[in-house]
């Protein structure tokens, strides 16, 4: 039996409708006129962090060897698609396998 702080899914529906997305020309936009790019292959990448090194220093790592990045644990990581900064986000665990977790969308490819 839920508590008296617990919300109900229907509980969280919107008191006015969300306005749909409008183009240029003032029809509306929805996911189906983007049919023609949803076959479009793409890069994406997780930064988890940065650092730099002499080609040496690469090749004294042996397995094992922990590298420095620029990063802390915990701060955000870059996701770039085709090589532009678009999000940021944190890895998450699902199952036995690494994921990314979007938490911020990066507007205009901003660093």
């Amino acid at each position: 039996m839920p508590g008296a702080d617990d919300v109900e899914l229907t509980d969280l529906t919107a008191t006015a409708p969300m306005p749909e997305p409008e183009g240029d020309d003032g029809q509306v936009r929805t996911a189906a006129d983007l049919e023609a790019v949803f076959d479009v292959p793409v890069s994406v990448s997780a930064v988890l962090g940065k650092t730099a090194m002499e080609v040496s220093q690469l090749l004294k790592l042996g397995r094992g060897a922990v590298v420095e990045l620029d990063r802390k644990v915990g701060e955000a990581i870059d996701i770039y698609v085709n090589d532009r900064l678009v999000a940021r986000g944190e890895v998450v665990l699902v199952e036995d396998r690494l994921g990314i977790t979007m938490t911020e969308i990066v507007k205009g490819g901003q660093a």
